[in-house]
């Protein structure tokens, strides 16, 4: 887990008015509306036959969408005016009439004035860094969306854009300074700037980053905000319905089986143009040899057709033109970094991203031998010679058997979860047949997923870390063995995701004759929700764990049951299940985990950057005076490094790798590399320690 303190204000560059712009302006231009009106009746008809609670087309389902979109569009209101808002809300309760008839009234309005407003946007957002700033004046500016209001008039929102401006400066003023100072104190051969050197430096740094964040927006387009408004509409019904344009499909389907069809080159965008960043280990790129990181993509070809120039091409397209189906072939033009141009033929093939796969390690605790299992998702794939995460995870397993560990740790932090079947199989892993978890289908259809393999793959001691990113099958693995008594649960309360989705391809309801297009993209449904053994469902409330260790996130609002649209908590009959016959003692060990946690000084920390985590949550106001602001930024950095030492320990964990697995990692260097990551994380992991301080107490 990353407890690291957010210490800078940078965050509202990403997660605040820059991101929300970004994923919401667009140049606007007319375009039919038949296929989007298709789009919208099959999205609509989707969720009305399948989902788990369709919510009624009404004038309150009206006012959701006009209120959420709004919101999404313009949350740190920098965009519309109040006046724009209230000449908005004559559509507030008639977008559901728009859904039933396939009508965009309300959308197209809305983006029209964003349209004028974004460009507004750009202009006053130039004007702040035309000239010097005074960073003398005692004023303030508030982040939090939900706290502001939308500006009166222009000059309110260009006022706005002053301040906000004057913030990004501020932040690249105070880190300039910080640098400097400690170049000073290591060198006095430094050659100094003055104060009004560093902020010419600092606006033109946020200028060049301004203006490359505005040519990000005018090169979206209209289908991507039809989707974003699409996705809007099915999150209403609840968080996790959504809508996926071809490219996010494409995305989703990586995340869920961890590999992917293509070259094996991880592309980023600079300046521009696009670069090689790395070469995944074992991929088409890495066996044919000749792309390098710091190449510079110029053309795209299909085998041997004309190429596409993708210079100042947005990087996903250019990324949907290089990856393509195994054992087709596409040439690349590249410039190498001496200027040399060539063209690199590649023959595409399956990509495999190791680090979302299962791996396995030993740790020495207590003169005992003890089993660590990471497992990032529950990954799938279907395909002849495909992996599934439950079978890496058995084959783990016997690994770690083999090296006759007295327990295991499956580690199920930040894992968001995935393949409901893998999650059912994984849990089997451990105990004879039964029940692992229960769902309900819409009618109040209740069914039971269980384990029918009597074999069980691992008996000895288990303990399963997990934490609040711990989320779905995570969570289903995590209950079905609490509740069988058969491994203790440690760390903090988990996510609180009980729900099941599907996913639907939108193009297999239409003929080629209904639709001009040929890639409507894809429908994530909420179908089901799931039910621990027990009875009581994990939505909402997640999975409290056995063993609960300080959080650092602990007094913040988080998890499903923060989102308005979350679906709500219930139970139902327990299903008939037989508890593990040799369960440990849940009592002792939680107070052997106690005495450890309250004398350990890292654990102290962590409950002290919880209560300041809190403290910073609630306090969303920056001064824009430099003296009280770098004050601020000062002490922020006083408590990080004070929180740094939470994770200073690289010897805290004696974690070494299983002797089978060393011929593969010392393969190549870059297996190597992740490998020598792999390791250092875990040795100065605390809650790893405390987790094996438990397993190794285990009878």
């Amino acid at each position: 887990m990353n407890s690291k303190i957010c210490k800078r204000v940078a965050l509202f560059a990403g997660g605040g008015i820059l991101g929300i712009l970004l994923y919401f302006s667009y140049a606007y231009s007319s375009k039919p509306a038949g296929d989007n009106a298709q789009l919208m009746s099959l999205l609509m008809g989707g969720i009305e036959a399948v989902h788990y609670s369709p919510q009624p087309i009404n004038d309150a389902f009206s006012e959701k969408i006009f209120n959420e979109f709004i919101d999404r569009a313009d949350y740190n209101k920098k965009v519309f005016t109040q006046k724009d808002i209230d000449g908005l809300s004559k559509y507030k309760n008639s977008i559901d009439d728009e859904l039933n008839a396939t009508s965009y009234e309300f959308f197209d309005a809305v983006m029209k004035i964003y349209n004028v407003r974004i460009e507004q946007a750009y202009r006053f957002s130039k004007l702040p860094l035309a000239a010097p700033m005074d960073f003398t004046i005692d004023e303030s500016i508030e982040t939090d969306g939900d706290k502001l209001s939308f500006a009166a008039d222009t000059n309110a929102l260009r006022d706005q854009w002053r301040k906000y401006m004057k913030l990004q400066v501020l932040q690249q003023l105070t880190d300039q300074i910080d640098i400097q100072d400690k170049a000073k104190a290591k060198s006095d051969t430094v050659k100094e700037k003055t104060f009004a050197q560093m902020e010419v430096d600092a606006r033109s740094k946020v200028s060049k980053s301004n203006e490359e964040y505005f040519s990000r927006v005018h090169e979206l387009e209209y289908p991507d905000w039809v989707a974003a408004y699409l996705d809007c509409i099915s999150n209403i019904e609840d968080p996790h319905t959504e809508y996926f344009p071809p490219v996010q499909k494409q995305n989703f389907d990586i995340q869920m089986t961890g590999q992917l069809e293509g070259i094996g080159a991880q592309l980023q965008e600079r300046d521009g143009e696009i670069k090689i960043a790395n070469i995944v280990p074992g991929s088409a790129s890495w066996k044919q040899g000749q792309l390098k990181a710091g190449d510079i993509i110029l053309k795209v070809a299909q085998g041997s057709a004309e190429p596409v120039n993708v210079e100042g091409m947005r990087l996903d397209k250019a990324i949907q033109l290089i990856r393509g189906k195994k054992g087709t072939e596409v040439r690349l033009t590249v410039k190498k970094p001496d200027g040399a141009i060539l063209t690199v033929p590649i023959i595409r093939d399956i990509v495999i991203l190791e680090s979302t796969y299962a791996q396995s390690a030993i740790i020495n605790s207590n003169g005992k031998k003890i089993g660590y299992l990471r497992l990032p998702g529950f990954y799938t794939i279907l395909d002849q010679g495909g992996r599934s995460s439950a079978d890496d995870v058995k084959t783990e397993l016997q690994k770690l058997k083999s090296e006759d560990v007295s327990g295991v740790i499956l580690d199920l932090r930040d894992n968001g979860g995935g393949s409901l079947q893998e999650a059912v199989k994984m849990a089997g892993l451990f105990f004879t047949n039964g029940p692992v978890v229960q769902a309900r289908q819409r009618g109040d259809n209740i069914s039971v997923m269980a384990d029918t393999d009597p074999a069980i793959v691992y008996s000895g001691p288990l303990t399963i870390m997990v934490n609040e990113n711990s989320a779905s099958a995570s969570e289903i693995v995590a209950a079905a063995l609490q509740d069988y008594h058969r491994a203790v649960i440690i760390g903090s309360n988990t996510y609180g995701k009980g729900t099941v989705q599907n996913i639907y391809n939108l193009d297999d309801f239409v003929s080629h004759s209904e639709s001009a297009t040929s890639a409507l993209g894809s429908e994530k449904i909420t179908i089901r929700k799931y039910y621990r053994v027990n009875g009581g469902s994990t939505q909402l409330k997640g999975v409290a764990p056995d063993i609960t260790l300080p959080n650092p996130y602990a007094e913040i609002k988080y998890g499903e049951k923060e989102d308005k649209y979350a679906l709500s908590w219930d139970e139902i009959a327990p299903a008939k299940y037989s508890q593990w016959n040799s369960a440990p003692d849940i009592s002792l060990l939680k107070s052997g985990s106690e005495k450890r946690v309250n004398s350990n000084s890292a654990f102290q920390l962590i409950r002290q950057e919880a209560a300041d985590f809190k403290e910073r949550s609630e306090h969303t106001s920056y001064s824009l005076n430099y003296e009280k602001f770098s004050k601020q930024q000062k002490d922020l950095d006083d408590k990080q490094k004070k929180y740094d030492a939470i994770f200073s320990d690289s010897t805290l964990v004696p974690v070494f790798n299983l002797p089978e697995d060393l011929s593969k990692i010392n393969s190549d260097s870059v297996s190597i590399a992740r490998n020598k990551q792999f390791l250092k994380n875990l040795k100065k992991d605390v809650y790893l320690y405390e987790a094996s301080q438990v397993v190794a107490e285990m009878k």
